[in-house]
Parts: structure tokens; C-alpha cells; sequence
């Protein structure tokens, strides 16, 4: 039988293989409507692809169904308006690790201009 240390670990390792959403175990409150405007990058490993719009204060994460279609505008700068969802990351101990923020419904404002 496993020690609970080494089952802590294990679990840790899992987290961090996992793609980001499929980890997010908390919520945090309800989503609420935010004007983004970062540089749209595709991060994450080969097997787990992310994009996110890096902004100045963080990465926002795009929502899978969103991909698609902001996809084509890697690299480039854009403005979004989306309902922001937070989720809470935790440590196999409990503890948060840090906050998750993903953008769902988004509209494109701008493409182009400054940010990021």
C-alpha cells in the first residue's frame, strides 16, 4: 500500500500533466463580463495545447470552444470583451495553488494596437 506521501505526490504529478481546466477544482463565484487585451499565444506542451491571451497582468485562458476560431490570430494583438470564469488550483494538500482564469463567449473587439 502506498504511503499517503507517496500518493500526495502521485497526485501532484497527475496535476501537473493534466491540462489546466481538467485540474481547476474550485470555483469562484460567478462569471462576470471583462474587456481583455493581450497578445494571443498557444502554450502548454505538444499532447496539451492551451491558448491564452497574455495581457498585462496575466494569462487568460480561452476556453476549448473557443479555439478555433481565435486560433488564426496567434501572435497578434487583440481585444476581447468575455464572461470571465475563475476556478481556484489546489495542491494535493489542500492549499490553493493559484487562481485559473478562462474566457467563454468571447466577442473579438479589436485585432491590432498595443498590449501584451
Amino acid at each position: 500500500m502506498p504511503t499517503k506521501k507517496a500518493m500526495g505526490i502521485l497526485l501532484l504529478i497527475m496535476l501537473l500533466h493534466a491540462t489546466p481546466h481538467l485540474f481547476a477544482l474550485g470555483s469562484g463565484g460567478q462569471p462576470s463580463e471583462v474587456e481583455v487585451t493581450g497578445r494571443v499565444r498557444l502554450v502548454g506542451t505538444s499532447r496539451f495545447p492551451t491558448l491564452v491571451i497574455s495581457g498585462e497582468e496575466r494569462d487568460w485562458f480561452i476556453a476549448d470552444e473557443e479555439r478555433e476560431r481565435l486560433m488564426a490570430l496567434q501572435q497578434q494583438v487583440v481585444t476581447v470583451r468575455a464572461q470571465k470564469h475563475t476556478y481556484e488550483v489546489f495542491f494535493a494538500n489542500g492549499l490553493v495553488s493559484h487562481r485559473h482564469y478562462v474566457l467563454r463567449d468571447t466577442v473579438i473587439v479589436r485585432v491590432g494596437g498595443e498590449g501584451g
